[in-house]
């Protein structure tokens, strides 16, 4: 079986967009916080995302590289929230999956996409 990068990096896509409207709603619909002010915690929380995202839509492998070690961050919050509360663990849950996504789906293209050129 012979899967093309482009899938790959299809797949990040999603994993990165869904992170990133989940982070977004999350932050100021959903549950926002009471301690903070919500900017400071939409700057905390979405600007790691951004940083490497020029590359990552450019398909540069190294910012591809970069998006991945970011989406740990999202997969240890997600894995620490998911513990530590005890009401709501729907979107812990949705941030480990789309974390782990955008983390494969970047690895994965990064991997393939240099064996290729």
């Amino acid at each position: 079986m012979n899967i093309k990068p482009v899938y790959y990096h299809t797949m990040a896509l999603a994993g990165f967009f869904g992170l990133f409207t989940l982070l977004m709603l999350w932050n100021t619909v959903l549950v926002p916080s009471t301690r903070f002010p919500v900017a400071v915690m939409l700057l905390i929380t979405v600007t790691p995302l951004l940083l490497p995202l020029r590359g990552f839509l450019n398909r540069n492998r190294r910012s591809c590289n970069w998006m991945a070690y970011v989406s740990m961050i999202y997969f240890l919050h997600g894995s620490i929230e998911t513990y530590a509360s005890t009401t709501n663990r729907l979107y812990p849950c949705l941030e480990l999956i789309l974390s782990v996504m955008l983390f494969l789906g970047t690895t994965l293209y990064v991997h393939f996409s240099g064996k290729q050129g």
